[in-house]
């Protein structure tokens, strides 16, 4: 997968923090981290991709085509602001560029798949159909999982899209009866197997720690040693 998109089933469900693992389990790769639109951030001040860099590491490249100061969809934010909009093209093409001199390209979308970047309705999957790339579906671990992950996967098959698998962006250290029963129900739900579950705290974890252990939370094709053992652990 030389660009691979990550999306999520919702907002603040670890998006950043899964996208930096992927990151820091590919050292040793030439990896750029593109996000199109950061929403909710003044100039000046950190936005998703200086996270990354932060968590997995200063050697990869970062690139951010937008920034709106409201917390807002980005086409709300963008129109709010007075701001032109992002478009799926412009995405793709800020991908493709990043594609010639780097081996993984990570697109982190904002929310949902579906969450308008203009007031025409383009979304982030109308980018990834542009480059025709994977879409890595992250979710959240809980009650409610289930059915917002069955959405997005029948959104992206609708469209043709490819999902590799889903990634669990916050499992609490002590789980409770639905989530260690949607570890199972996940992948039917999404039509994908699970690719990774991060700890919940992750980001919080020292960079050096979190990039030394970022690979034990992924499956082998997203650059982890993961294989489902210990889900529950």
């Amino acid at each position: 997968m030389t660009i691979l998109v990550v999306t999520g089933t919702d907002t603040e469900i670890g998006k950043t923090v899964v996208t930096a693992a992927v990151a820091a389990a590919a050292a040793g790769r030439r990896v750029a981290v593109l996000k199109p639109a950061q929403t909710g951030v003044a100039p000046g001040e950190p936005g998703d991709v200086a996270e990354v860099v932060r968590l997995a590491g200063a050697w990869i490249t970062t690139a951010e085509l937008a920034r709106f100061p409201e917390p807002l969809a980005p086409a709300t934010a963008a129109r709010r602001a007075g701001l032109p909009p992002v478009r799926p093209h412009e995405i793709a093409e800020a991908a493709e560029k990043l594609a010639t001199d780097h081996e993984l390209v990570l697109i982190e979308g904002a929310g949902g798949l579906l969450v308008r970047y203009d007031d025409e309705g383009a979304t982030l999957a109308d980018a990834a159909r542009l480059l025709a790339a994977p879409v890595l579906l992250v979710t959240r671990a809980g009650l409610g999982t289930l059915n917002s992950t069955a959405l997005t996967a029948e959104a992206l098959r609708s469209r043709g899209l490819e999902c590799p698998g889903v990634v669990v962006g916050s499992m609490p250290q002590t789980p409770d009866l639905a989530e260690r029963c949607n570890l199972e129900d996940l992948p039917v739900a999404a039509g994908a197997p699970l690719l990774g579950i991060v700890p919940a705290g992750a980001g919080a974890l020292p960079p050096a720690e979190f990039a030394h252990r970022a690979p034990s939370w992924l499956a082998p094709r997203l650059g982890g040693v993961w294989r489902g053992t210990g889900a529950t652990a």
